[in-house]
């Protein structure tokens, strides 16, 4: 994880909702911005610092959006997106204009843009029933040899502003029978097996967040306070960065031994696991062993002490409600 930024929504930033931002220590000079509009934020970010990449990849929430996809493909910047099943494409280009008026014909001038010459847009979910799929090696992985048969095809869509563009249409077969569908701006001369690993690249991303929020903490945190996100969420930035740091220092000075593909027979050996490392730590960070005694004073204490904070909530309350009762 190199950024995270926190999706608020629109209706917060109303005049109504001024004191709650305040109470909830929101930053005052934040404002509104969509889902895809924060993704791009992090992105443009990420390549003014140059860090290297070399796709971007994103579920449906992003890859549905044309804007979102246009704005990277403006800036060079190849992309896979996830699309849903209902998406609208055409097959053959299609050319916008605005409709001549019919003589004689009452009514308004048309003055919206239009699809001119006849042709009719498709759900991607037809095509994928027409489409002839082809097994596609990926990568070997710990389940096996990772295949997915996969078709694609050049498909024309046509943005929010009114402007066409070619993007190739990546179908896939997921192991539950079911249909996912891509769009990216990768060349037309690209190869069907390379749009399928790109596809597949985003596992690795997916599986990060998933590691953070099981062994690193990620989704307990428990808080209102904008800043108690932040540093929570940079907490976690931090220990994932330590995780690969530590993965890869574990490769090098422990080398996988070459004898162990034949003796196993397999094409890839397992890599250190976030939930190894864990294990590790605990071994040279273990934690205090209480006696009953020590253990029994420590409950005793954390008692106490939930005792006076419901003290101090009842006074507060006690206070509050003479005040209100005050001539």
């Amino acid at each position: 994880m190199v950024d995270a930024k926190l999706y608020l929504p629109e209706e917060w930033f109303d005049q109504e909702h001024e004191k709650l931002r305040q109470r909830w220590h929101i930053p005052e000079e934040t404002i509104f911005a969509t889902k895809t509009q924060l993704g791009l934020d992090m992105i443009w970010q990420a390549k003014s610092k140059g860090m290297p990449f070399e796709i971007v990849g994103c579920d449906a929430t992003y890859g549905r959006d044309s804007n979102f996809r246009e704005a990277l493909d403006t800036e060079g910047i190849l992309y896979m997106g996830d699309i849903p099943n209902n998406i609208h494409v055409y097959t053959r280009e299609p050319t916008l204009g605005i409709p001549a008026n019919t003589p004689g014909k009452r009514g308004r001038p048309h003055c919206r843009l239009q699809v001119i010459n006849g042709i009719q847009s498709v759900e991607v979910s037809s095509l994928a029933e027409r489409m002839t799929l082809t097994p596609v090696f990926i990568r070997p992985s710990e389940r096996g040899l990772l295949v997915y048969d996969c078709a694609a095809c050049r498909v024309w869509t046509v943005t929010d502003k009114g402007k066409v563009r070619e993007e190739w249409l990546l179908v896939r077969r997921e192991p539950d029978g079911d249909f996912s569908f891509s769009l990216s701006n990768a060349h037309k001369d690209a190869p069907l097996s390379q749009l399928a690993y790109w596809r597949c690249e985003r596992y690795f991303v997916e599986r990060t967040f998933q590691d953070a929020k099981t062994e690193a903490g990620w989704d307990e945190l428990m808080a209102c306070k904008y800043r108690a996100w932040d540093h929570h969420t940079a907490l976690n930035a931090l220990a994932l960065w330590f995780i690969a740091e530590t993965k890869l220092d574990w490769a090098r000075h422990y080398p996988r031994d070459p004898e162990l593909f034949h003796q196993l027979e397999v094409a890839v050996l397992p890599g250190l696991s976030m939930s190894n490392i864990r294990e590790m730590l605990k071994a040279v960070l273990p934690l205090k062993q209480l006696s009953p005694e020590e253990a029994t004073e420590l409950v005793m204490k954390h008692l106490v002490n939930r005792s006076r904070s419901t003290s101090c909530r009842l006074k507060a309350q006690q206070m509050s409600m003479n005040q209100s009762h005050d001539p």
